[in-house]
């Protein structure tokens, strides 16, 4: 098991030049240390990931835009939101990165950070981008077999999941969604930060990532489950808490991804 002095210890190959990719086992209170360490990134990197917010935010507008006039997508466009997190916070992970390793803090290197594996960081946005397409088919679906509330706004559906109402459709969904964000969530968990770290391939990012959540359910689903409480209240409450929000996950991601995949005792 790592401490938490070494999350921050540098990633390394051994002698055959393979990383050692085998998830660490964690404590239950681990999200709340990465929140912490995630607060303290924000400060350290003067709040340079608050550009990323402002993405999200714009993207929780644009929620909101598409519910005017395509109500019936917006359950699994909203699903899509936080399917998509992942990768779209791949800007604020190099954030951390670079504070990690010293370097100085540069927004647009952040930006760009994709271009040391974009083969491998692509076919990931693929899987996750059909992922949400999926979904979103599927939310459709059940949206129209089991719900009976008229939704007028965006809050308004989303504060119908929050507060339990329409219980049968609720029921349902969160049913099935649950198993479906089970397995894009079990491959997401370090993936991203895996592959923009390590350079590796797709394939063994995702299944590394799913061995973490194997190893340490109990505390990766309390992960899941801040992510979701947090996220959501900020889509519930104004998108503009995304701009604080977002970033604040994202690099508190980075430290899971440290913590749960040990360095190579050789580096």
């Amino acid at each position: 098991m790592l401490t938490t002095h070494d999350t921050h210890a540098p990633i390394g190959a051994g002698s055959d030049g393979a990383a050692n990719d085998d998830p660490a086992r964690i404590g239950f209170d681990a999200p709340f240390r990465w929140l912490k360490l995630g607060a303290d990134d924000m400060v350290k990197t003067r709040f340079a990931g608050v550009v990323y917010g402002l993405v999200f935010a714009a993207m929780g507008l644009a929620l909101s835009a598409i519910y005017a006039s395509h109500w019936q997508l917006t359950m699994g466009l909203t699903a899509g939101f936080f399917l998509m997190g992942p990768f779209v916070c791949a800007g604020v992970y190099e954030l951390s990165r670079q504070l990690e390793r010293g370097e100085p803090i540069s927004l647009p290197k952040s930006a760009m950070c994709w271009m040391r594996n974009p083969g491998s960081i692509g076919f990931f946005a693929a899987m996750l981008t059909f992922a949400m397409i999926v979904w979103a088919r599927v939310s459709i679906v059940i949206f129209a077999l089991f719900s009976t509330t008229d939704f007028p706004t965006l809050q308004g559906v989303l504060s119908q999941i929050f507060s339990l109402q329409n219980y049968e459709f609720v029921a349902v969904w969160m049913g099935i969604g649950f198993v479906f964000a089970s397995i894009v969530f079990a491959i997401s968990v370090v993936s991203v930060p895996m592959m923009l770290d390590r350079k590796s391939d797709t394939m063994t990012a995702a299944f590394t990532s799913a061995g973490a959540l194997l190893a340490n359910p109990l505390a990766l689903y309390l992960w899941a489950a801040i992510i979701v409480a947090i996220i959501g209240a900020s889509l519930v409450f104004g998108f503009l808490g995304l701009i604080v929000t977002a970033p604040l996950i994202g690099h508190a991601s980075w430290h899971a991804y440290r913590e749960l995949v040990p360095a190579d005792a050789a580096a």
